[in-house]
């Protein structure tokens, strides 16, 4: 094995044998790039308990370079300042996308929704409907207050402190 190719092996695939296959971080974590923060803290630890040198079946040689690769990638990913940089780099969007569905076969409670996250995701037809009926019925309110005020001849008088306070 050459020098260069020694060098190269961290960022070479899982059995990728003498070709050698470059990953992106979130090839290496097996995440597509609109994952969010949990799911890449999720991921890592999975990846890390398969590849950690002390519990692993690969050679030891390997199982390090496979590890510290794991955690260039997750330090990257983790921190919000360096994964804007690296999705920068390599022309990743930073607008939030719609993932696909994996499988509907999926047991996992937290997977259901096809959002990144469910605060990410925008507002359904029925919440906006509610927003706009809570917003008009405020309004009414205040209308129908100032309007009964009125009918009963009320007036709205300032006491003569804040009076004295206004200046013209």
């Amino acid at each position: 094995m050459s020098d260069a190719s020694k060098n190269d092996a961290p960022n070479a695939a899982p059995g990728a044998g003498t070709k050698t296959q470059f990953l992106t971080h979130y090839q290496r974590l097996g995440l597509h790039p609109s994952a969010g923060p949990v799911e890449i803290r999720r991921r890592y630890r999975e990846l890390s308990k398969l590849y950690h040198p002390d519990t692993t079946i690969l050679p030891p040689q390997e199982a390090i370079a496979q590890f510290q690769a794991l955690n260039q990638a997750y330090s990257i990913l983790s921190n919000p300042e360096r994964r804007a940089q690296y999705d920068e780099l390599m022309n990743y969007s930073s607008v939030n996308v719609i993932r696909p569905w994996s499988s509907l076969n999926d047991d996992q409670p937290g997977d259901r929704s096809a959002y990144l996250d469910p605060i990410d995701r925008p507002l359904s037809s029925g919440e906006l409907f509610a927003i706009f009926s809570l917003l008009l019925t405020f309004g009414l309110c205040i209308t129908l207050a100032i309007g009964v005020a009125l009918w009963r001849g009320e007036t709205f008088e300032l006491p003569i402190a804040v009076l004295s306070q206004i200046t013209l």
